[in-house]
């Protein structure tokens, strides 16, 4: 077995062990919504963000993130039929260690800066893309439970929640621009 299918096959014995015994602390719940108006009078902080992506295959996806001075590798599963849902587990790891991994990456880096908004006791986070995906402004609110209701400030616009195009991983396989 060469180092690529022992990677392949550990990756895939975890998600589906994982999968299989979910806990919250492994699902992510999260909506997502274009932008229609201006959120920057409501921005508590932002920084930059620069991840790319090993695997971005739906089943798994496994990124590399760099966000400010910290660095995590993610491997994410397939969202669940709404599309709210998914399996989710991340890890800090050395910055270093970051910066090689990101170097390994599928072509297209993702740059962004994320903007936080607080909305009661969660937050949104306003991604807006420059590079290859220059222009594109997606909000996204994590939840504790799929039915969780928030309050959709007027900035907020249409839904994209499950509509693959908006995934990160699709974004960076299919840009932006090229739309």
């Amino acid at each position: 077995m060469n180092g690529c299918s022992v990677l392949s096959y550990s990756i895939n014995q975890l998600i589906n062990h994982s999968v299989n015994h979910v806990s919250s602390m492994f699902e992510e719940i999260e909506r997502k919504f274009l932008i229609k108006g201006d959120f920057r009078p409501f921005v508590i902080h932002s920084e930059w963000i620069r991840q790319g992506y090993l695997s971005s295959v739906p089943e798994r996806t496994v990124r590399i993130r760099i966000k400010g001075e910290q660095s995590f590798l993610t491997i994410k599963g397939k969202s669940n039929s709404s599309g709210l849902s998914r399996f989710e587990w991340e890890k800090e790891i050395p910055v270093e260690e970051g910066l090689n991994l990101l170097s390994l990456c599928e072509p297209c880096i993702i740059e962004k800066k994320r903007h936080i908004i607080p909305s009661g006791q969660l937050k949104f986070e306003i991604d807006e893309f420059f590079g290859d995906n220059q222009g594109l402004l997606l909000a996204e609110i994590e939840l504790p439970s799929e039915d969780t209701f928030f309050e959709k400030p007027a900035w907020l616009g249409q839904e994209v929640t499950g509509d693959i195009r908006f995934y990160n991983a699709y974004l960076s396989q299919h840009p932006f621009k090229n739309w």
